[in-house]
C-alpha cells in the first residue's frame, strides 16, 4: 500500500514523495536551483579570489617596474656623467626587480587574464616589456661598463698619439650584441600604449622608455666606435683621408666655404699629416667633376661640381665628399679613403683639449682666440686673399697635427670630437661601403638627403654676398608652438638672423665685403635660405616677420625645397618661420652650424 503525506511538509522535509517513491517535480526544481545558486556563488568567489590575486600580481609588477625604472634613471645619469663603471653596482638590484616583474607577469592567472578583452592586451604588453628588460639586463647592461674605456679610448692612446686598436676590436662583438638586445627592449617599450594602462603601470613604463633611449644611444655609439675606428685608423691596412677645413665667415650649408685641405695618413692606430694645400691649388674647372642631377643643377647650379669651395652648397655631406674626393684625385693623383670636414668652432673645441698650438710660420693660437684670429684678424692684417688661405691651411694643419701627435688629454679630445659631431661641426664620409652605411645613419655622417632621416626638416644657409661678412652674423633656429594632439599635430620652426658688423665695414678689403653683385650695397649681407620639407611633405607658407615671402622652388630626394634671399643692412635683423608636421611625437631640424648656433634642433612631445 502506498503511503501519502497530507498537508504542508514541515520545515524539516526536503521534498515530497510521490506514490512511486520519486521526489515531486517541485522539489527537484528547488534542488537544482540551490545547486545553481551555490555554483554561481562559488564561481563568483573564485573570480573574486582570482581578481584579487591578479590585482596583487599587478601591484607586484608595478612596484618592481617602478623600482627598476629608478635604477635605469640612475644608470642614465651615470652614462651622462661618463660613470659607466658604476653601472655594475646598479645591476643586481635592477635584475632582482625585473625578476619579480617577470615572475608576476608569467603567473598562470596573469597568462589566462591576457585573453580578456581590453585588459588582456595591456597585461600581455606589460609581460613582454618585463621580459625584454630582463633579457637586456642579462645581455646588454654588463657591456655598458666597458663603454667608458671604448668611448673615451682610456689607456688606448699613447704619448705619440697612436691608438691601441686591439681592445676596441675585442670589445666590438660584445657591445654590438648588447646594442641589439637594448634595441629589442626599447622597441617593446615603445610599442606599449601607455594611455590604455592603469596609472600604476603607465608611469613606470613611460619613464623606462626615456632611460632606455639613453642606454641604447650609448651602446649604439660604443658599437659604432668599436666597429668603425679600428679599420678607419688603419688596422687592416693604411688609410688616407682628405681633411677639409670649413670657413664659417662665408656660410655654406655644411657650415662654411671650403677654406683649406690637408691629408691625414692612418696606419696601425697612428695618424700623421702628410700634405696640406689651400683652395687656390684647386681652381675652378669648366665642367663639374662628377655628373650633377637636374635637382642639383636647379638648386645649387653647376658651381657645386666646378668649384671646390662650393662643393658644400648641398646639405648632403656624402655628396660633397664624393665631389671633393674625385676632384682631389684628379688634381693630385692621390686616392683618398674618406673625407673629414670641420669648422672653426669644432677646432676651438679641440684646442680646449690640446692647449695652444703654433703653426710652421710661428703663429700661436688657443681656444680663446682661434675663431677671432682665423675669421677676423687675418682679414684685417693680410691684404692678399691667397695669403689668408695659406694662413688658414697652416693653422688647421697645426691643430690636427697636435691631435695626431698625442698632444692633449685623451678624454678631453674625445669629448671635443663628440661635441663637434653632435653639433654638426665634424662630418665624416668613408669611401668603404660598409663603413659609409653605418656613418649615414648617424648625424656625424651628415647624410641629410642620402641617409635615413625622412622626418627631418632642413633650414640651410648659403652666403650670397661673395665675401667674409658672416663672422658678424648671429643665427638661431628654434622650434616653438609644439602641438601634440589632434589628427595633424604641428610645430613652428623659426630662423632668426641679426647682422652687426663694425661701423667701418665698408672700409674692409673687397674680398671681405664682397663685389656688390646685383647692386648689393657695400657692407650689406645677403644670405640664401633653403627650407627643406620632410620626405613626402609639402612646405607651407614661409613667414617673414608678420607677413610672408616666396622664392625659388624645387625638390631634392623626395623633399620640397624653397629658397629665399635675406638682405640685411648693418644692424638689421629678420625672423623667418614655417609650420612643419610633428612626426611620431617629435620634430627634428637639420640646419647650418654657424658661429652662434648648432647644426641641429629638436623638440619632443611630453
Amino acid at each position: 500500500m502506498s503511503a501519502t503525506v497530507e498537508g504542508t511538509p514541515d520545515s524539516g522535509d526536503l521534498f515530497d514523495v510521490l506514490p512511486d517513491g520519486d521526489p515531486a517535480p517541485r522539489t527537484r526544481r528547488s534542488r537544482r536551483t540551490r545547486i545553481v545558486v551555490w555554483s554561481v556563488l562559488a564561481a563568483l568567489l573564485v573570480v573574486v579570489l582570482l581578481g584579487a590575486w591578479l590585482g596583487y600580481r599587478a601591484v607586484q609588477a608595478a612596484d618592481a617596474l617602478s623600482s627598476a625604472q629608478q635604477g635605469f634613471v640612475t644608470m642614465q645619469k651615470d652614462l651622462g656623467d661618463g660613470g659607466t663603471d658604476k653601472i655594475e653596482q646598479q645591476l643586481p638590484a635592477v635584475r632582482k626587480d625585473l625578476a619579480t616583474a617577470v615572475s608576476a607577469t608569467h603567473d598562470p592567472v596573469w597568462r589566462v587574464a591576457e585573453h580578456l578583452p581590453v585588459l588582456g592586451a595591456n597585461l600581455e604588453a606589460v609581460r613582454i616589456v618585463s621580459t625584454s628588460l630582463d633579457d637586456m639586463t642579462t645581455d646588454a647592461l654588463p657591456a655598458v661598463s666597458t663603454l667608458n674605456a671604448v668611448l673615451n679610448l682610456e689607456g688606448a692612446r699613447g704619448q705619440d698619439g697612436r691608438v691601441d686598436l686591439a681592445p676596441l676590436a675585442d670589445a666590438g662583438p660584445q657591445i654590438i650584441t648588447a646594442a641589439a638586445s637594448a634595441h629589442r627592449a626599447q622597441d617593446a617599450v615603445a610599442q606599449i600604449d601607455t594611455g590604455a594602462l592603469v596609472p600604476q603601470l603607465a608611469r613606470p613604463v613611460e619613464k623606462l622608455g626615456s632611460a632606455l633611449d639613453t642606454v641604447t644611444g650609448a651602446l649604439d655609439a660604443g658599437a659604432q666606435v668599436a666597429t668603425l675606428l679600428p679599420p678607419m685608423l688603419g688596422s687592416d691596412g693604411p688609410r688616407n683621408y682628405l681633411l677639409v677645413s670649413l670657413n664659417s665667415a662665408e656660410l655654406r650649408s655644411a657650415g662654411g666655404i671650403v677654406g683649406a685641405f690637408a691629408v691625414l695618413h692612418a696606419q696601425d692606430g697612428a695618424v700623421t699629416l702628410v700634405d696640406q694645400r689651400s683652395t687656390i691649388d684647386l681652381p675652378a674647372i669648366p665642367e663639374s667633376i662628377l655628373p650633377l642631377s637636374d635637382e642639383e643643377l636647379n638648386l645649387d647650379t653647376d658651381r657645386l661640381g666646378r668649384w671646390v669651395q662650393d662643393s658644400v652648397l648641398t646639405p648632403d655631406f656624402p655628396r660633397s665628399a664624393q665631389l671633393l674626393a674625385a676632384r682631389w684625385e684628379r688634381d693630385t693623383g692621390q686616392h683618398v679613403d674618406g673625407v673629414v670636414a670641420a669648422d672653426p668652432v669644432g677646432a676651438r673645441y679641440l684646442l680646449d683639449a690640446t692647449g695652444p698650438v703654433t703653426d710652421e710660420a710661428g703663429t700661436t693660437v688657443n681656444a680663446a682666440d682661434v675663431v677671432r684670429v682665423l675669421l677676423h684678424d687675418a682679414y684685417q692684417n693680410i691684404e692678399d686673399p691667397a695669403k689668408v688661405d695659406e694662413f688658414y691651411a697652416r693653422v688647421a694643419a697645426a691643430i690636427f697635427g697636435a691631435v695626431g701627435s698625442g698632444q692633449g688629454d685623451t678624454h678631453g679630445l674625445v669629448t671635443a670630437l663628440t661635441k663637434s659631431g653632435s653639433e654638426g661641426r665634424l662630418r665624416i664620409w668613408s669611401g668603404h661601403e660598409a663603413e659609409q652605411k653605418t656613418l649615414a645613419e648617424t648625424t656625424i655622417g651628415g647624410a641629410f638627403l642620402s641617409g635615413d632621416h625622412p622626418n627631418a626638416t632642413g633650414v640651410f644657409l648659403n652666403d650670397g654676398t661673395g665675401g667674409k661678412l658672416d663672422y658678424y652674423l648671429t643665427t638661431k633656429v628654434t622650434i616653438e608652438d609644439l602641438s601634440c594632439t589632434g589628427p595633424e599635430p604641428t610645430a613652428t620652426v623659426r630662423l632668426e638672423l641679426a647682422y652687426a658688423p663694425p661701423e667701418a665695414v665698408a672700409a674692409l678689403p673687397s674680398y671681405v665685403t664682397g663685389p656688390g653683385v646685383g647692386g648689393l650695397p657695400l657692407g650689406s649681407l645677403a644670405t640664401n635660405i633653403s627650407i627643406y620639407s620632410a620626405v613626402g611633405e609639402k612646405l607651407g607658407p614661409l613667414g617673414l616677420g608678420n607677413g610672408s615671402v616666396g622664392g625659388k622652388t624645387g625638390s631634392a630626394a623626395g623633399r620640397d625645397v624653397e629658397v629665399v634671399t635675406s638682405i640685411l643692412q648693418p644692424g638689421g635683423h629678420e625672423t623667418y618661420s614655417t609650420t612643419v608636421p610633428v612626426k611620431n611625437g617629435s620634430v627634428s631640424v637639420w640646419t647650418t652650424p654657424t658661429l652662434t648656433d648648432s647644426g641641429f634642433a629638436s623638440a619632443t612631445c611630453p
